[in-house]
């Protein structure tokens, strides 16, 4: 096997064959207790739309407290649309291991999460735990064994799909129209009008409220609809009280956005509260991640903010895989702080199984093939990440890829036809002075955060916010960057905002960087997407997206022992 030259050789950049050996939790005996997990997964949020990255705009007062007495990363990377990224978190590997690189899935599509693979749930259910999730899934439903409930959930409310209509909860796709929001397997037909980020919120709350801590600790999965765009004929369906409120955002559509985001900050505070009632947010860890960059004004839609980084989502610029994203918890020491650990999403899983005391529990588990490391230790007491590279993606479909190593990123081939790669969202910038200190201390998350007397002092919020604060010099030395001419090269320690195209002044880091980039293809298996399946059309199932493959015919590819009424089938 040939090495790399810019790693050491237990940092592959191919197929990281990683011995998992777990080493607890670093803290005393007394506090040896497993910790609830609640992991908040954002939809398609930008890195500019949140308080604590610097942005006066949007107010985010309970996400902003959670990341002010906590860690926020600054180096921490996702995939750049949705099902590739939670197929990562889920299970530890980079989606050219699992078929999951190119694009999402479809929700007509034959196709879902290999069912070999061992996702996040499965693990900590092994140690103990009981795991619920609430809202999007996105890695597959054509069978019910590729389902929630069958990969390691004990409940799920919440849709199959990839976005739907935040209050009829339908999903226009492909041409396809039908109801996607389901409770467990079955079709939730009583939650029509009832907001989608009311209905995960509802839920998260009813599940901290019924968990039964004598039997084991709590893995809470709360994957948002927002902010994804939602159908067509009414994209952005924020609450028009919320909307009415947010005048000085000029732009109509960027404050319908803004609506939605200030709603799951609100969904975030709510869960907070209710683990503080349940005497359970001092044994807790919380992460909150967005899934990939913003989709910026006129993608998909939507009007995300990822200025000053260059690219949306579904690109392999800094914009659409550097996200916005903390961690809580008292476990955590020297707080609060800037973390610059480098991070991928597929880091997940190995740290969060670890700081549930995975060691012990696992048995006889030694090795698992994952890409994802434990970054516990290192976030727990502020050491070294012993992640060094990170492959953004390859997607030889459309015949793009990027990865970072240390410093240098290499983007090599664009999406888009480059249509998508300047630089978004400069209109969305408000003066520092603009941003509300006093909702921090006062919303329900500062609130209990007080209490905990974890919150630090107003001076130290404002220092962190600084310098979590992104900005981008004016330097024009490099040439100018066409990926689909020839590869680019970015010094991201100076160049963060990706203007400076430094491949003809440092050749040999473009060679060997391209070297990593052939090492982690030649490992590569091919994209599972397959063609919409006729089958799936929800019109054939009573105008439901459902578990189409369970139920066929295969003369006719009409469904002819479904329990589910069928309506104008031809």
């Amino acid at each position: 096997m040939q090495m790399s030259l810019l790693q050491p050789p237990t940092i592959r950049m191919g197929l990281l064959l990683i011995v998992i050996s777990f080493v607890g939790i670093c803290q005393s005996a007394d506090s040896q207790r497993p910790p609830n997990i609640i992991f908040i997964l954002a939809d398609d949020l930008g890195f500019n739309d949140v308080g604590f990255r610097g942005s006066a705009q949007i107010p985010t007062p309970n996400i902003d407290a959670l990341a002010y007495s906590g860690v926020i990363l600054n180096r921490y990377y996702v995939n750049p649309i949705c099902t590739p990224s939670r197929s990562a978190l889920m299970t530890g590997k980079y989606p050219i291991h699992t078929g999951m690189q190119h694009t999402v899935l479809y929700a007509a599509e034959p196709r879902g999460l290999p069912l070999d693979l061992k996702i996040l749930p499965q693990y900590l259910n092994d140690l103990g735990y009981t795991s619920h999730i609430a809202g999007k899934w996105h890695l597959g439903h054509w069978k019910k064994v590729y389902t929630p409930l069958y990969r390691g959930f004990s409940s799920h409310i919440g849709f199959w799909s990839g976005h739907h209509d935040y209050n009829d909860h339908t999903a226009v796709e492909h041409g396809y129209w039908g109801l996607d929001m389901r409770n467990g397997t079955d079709v939730a037909y009583n939650l029509h009008g009832q907001p989608t980020t009311d209905v995960i919120t509802k839920h998260s709350l009813n599940v901290i409220a019924s968990h039964n801590a004598t039997k084991g600790p709590l893995f809470l999965y709360v994957a948002h609809a927002a902010v994804h765009s939602g159908n067509p004929y009414n994209p952005l369906p924020a609450n028009d009280d919320i909307v009415s409120k947010l005048s000085h955002i000029t732009k109509y559509k960027r404050r319908k956005y803004a609506g939605l985001v200030m709603e799951m900050d609100d969904s975030v505070g709510k869960i907070v509260a209710q683990l503080q009632k349940y005497h359970m947010l001092e044994n807790s860890i919380i992460v909150f991640s967005t899934d990939n960059g913003g989709p910026v004004e006129g993608f998909n839609s939507n009007f995300a903010s990822n200025f000053p980084l260059r690219g949306t989502k579904n690109t392999l610029w800094e914009g659409g895989v550097l996200g916005a994203a903390l961690v809580w918890s008292p476990r955590l020491t020297k707080l609060p702080r800037l973390a610059e650990q480098t991070m991928h999403i597929s880091d997940w899983l190995p740290t969060l199984v670890e700081a549930a005391g995975g060691k012990q529990a696992l048995g006889n588990f030694s090795a698992a093939i994952l890409d994802g490391m434990s970054l516990w230790s290192a976030l727990v007491n502020d050491s070294i990440s012993p992640r060094k590279s990170i492959l953004h993606n390859i997607d030889n479909i459309w015949g793009s890829s990027a990865i970072t190593v240390d410093e240098w990123k290499l983007v090599n081939g664009t999406n888009y036809n480059g249509a998508w790669d300047g630089w978004y969202g400069m209109s969305e910038l408000r003066h520092p002075s603009d941003y509300n200190w006093d909702q921090v201390t006062k919303c329900v998350t500062g609130q209990a955060i007080q209490k905990l007397k974890m919150l630090p002092s107003r001076a130290d919020q404002i220092r962190l916010r600084r310098a979590a604060t992104l900005t981008c010099q004016n330097d024009n030395r490099g040439a100018v960057c066409n990926p689909l001419i020839s590869p680019c090269l970015f010094h991201l320690a100076k160049d963060p905002c990706e203007k400076n195209n430094l491949a003809k002044q440092y050749p040999k880091v473009l060679e060997l960087l391209l070297k990593e980039l052939q090492l982690a293809n030649a490992t590569a298996v091919p994209p599972s997407n397959k063609p919409d399946d006729p089958r799936g059309n929800p019109r054939l199932w009573n105008y439901t997206w459902t578990n189409f493959g369970d139920y066929s015919d295969s003369k006719n590819n009409i469904i002819t022992n479904s329990p589910i009424v069928l309506q104008n089938c031809i």
